[in-house]
């Protein structure tokens, strides 16, 4: 298993190992020390800063498809509807066949959400790798990857904050003698973690979703991410070198922010969001998004002569007595 495991990983290894070195070289040409802890933090976060950036086109998909699972949620409760009370596996079968069939016209899945993710492991696993390794490969003067046996040991001798890059929450204690800077910058880094794992998905649940989808099913899966992705890498983080804790909170930072700016600029139809786009595009004397100026000019005055023409039909009223 661990042979598999290590071929699969070979081709990230070497190529998120090559990143990893290239951007340190371009921070020692520039002045910077090469065995310092900010110089190989720098390099991580621009690790992130390149992987992410290459992944935007990922993320523009993922936006469309999450869109058109919310989309689809009439039809999903019609088919649950449909199926209600029936649990021969005929009905089963044919429930899942009109599911998959509703996916299929709509372009989504529900994995879809998690595909950035799913993208991102292989590139997370291969630098937990390099970075969990740095310590044993500087003992026995081995390289990693693209590394050399000379930047392995810059990178495990270098610290941020006291604290060693390659060091462990769980490592430090194991060790006999527990270094106290490791503890208070690894829980700081878990915390901001998981923080912002939290955040991220809380922030696409209360403002990008329409009113179907926070009716429907798939608002449970959201609310199942809400709560378990950040408990499962704050467990795992405890286990995680310093050095992958800062790369896992800057990728984690980088999609807070990104999302943020999606949803600003360019909502889900129907959600919170749109809602308050629309506002603020009121305010600045703009027509709701989607539709073009002339229209909500021609919208406007419409209204207009209708009230006008309702003030001009109103009955008159009858004050005169009727004689005895």
């Amino acid at each position: 298993m661990n042979n598999f495991l290590d071929t699969i990983l070979t081709p990230f290894t070497y190529a998120v190992s090559w990143v990893l070195w290239a951007f340190h070289e371009l921070f020692t040409r520039i002045g910077m020390d090469e065995g310092s802890g900010v110089t190989w933090t720098l390099s991580i976060i621009f690790l992130v800063l390149l992987i992410r950036t290459l992944l935007i086109p990922v993320f523009v998909k993922q936006i469309k498809s999450q869109r058109a699972m919310q989309a689809l949620q009439p039809d999903l409760r019609k088919l649950q509807a449909k199926y209600k009370g029936k649990t021969d596996q005929m009905s089963r079968q044919a429930m899942v066949q009109e599911q998959q069939e509703l996916f299929k016209k709509h372009k989504t899945n529900p994995l879809s959400s998690c595909l950035p993710l799913l993208i991102q492991m292989p590139f997370f696993f291969a630098l937990f790798r390099v970075l969990n390794n740095a310590s044993h490969a500087s003992e026995n003067h081995q390289a990693v990857g693209a590394l050399s046996v000379d930047n392995i040991r810059s990178f495990d001798s270098a610290e941020i904050f006291g604290a060693p890059l390659s060091e462990t929450f769980l490592g430090t204690f194991n060790s006999g003698h527990t270094n106290w800077a490791v503890v208070i910058v690894a829980v700081i880094m878990i915390l901001a973690m998981i923080a912002s794992q939290f955040f991220t998905q809380r922030q696409l649940m209360t403002k990008n979703m329409s009113k179907e989808a926070l009716e429907g099913p798939f608002m449970q899966q959201q609310k199942m991410m809400l709560y378990i992705l950040p408990l499962v890498f704050g467990i795992g983080g405890i286990n995680f070198p310093i050095g992958v804790l800062i790369y896992w909170t800057a990728t984690n930072l980088w999609t807070l922010c990104q999302q943020f700016w999606v949803i600003r600029n360019n909502p889900t139809p129907g959600s919170q969001a749109e809602r308050e786009l629309n506002a603020r595009r009121a305010a600045k004397g703009l027509p709701p998004v989607g539709v073009k100026k002339e229209d909500a000019a021609a919208a406007a005055e419409e209204a207009a002569l209708q009230a006008a023409k309702g003030q001009r039909e109103q009955p008159k009223r009858n004050n005169r007595r009727k004689k005895k």
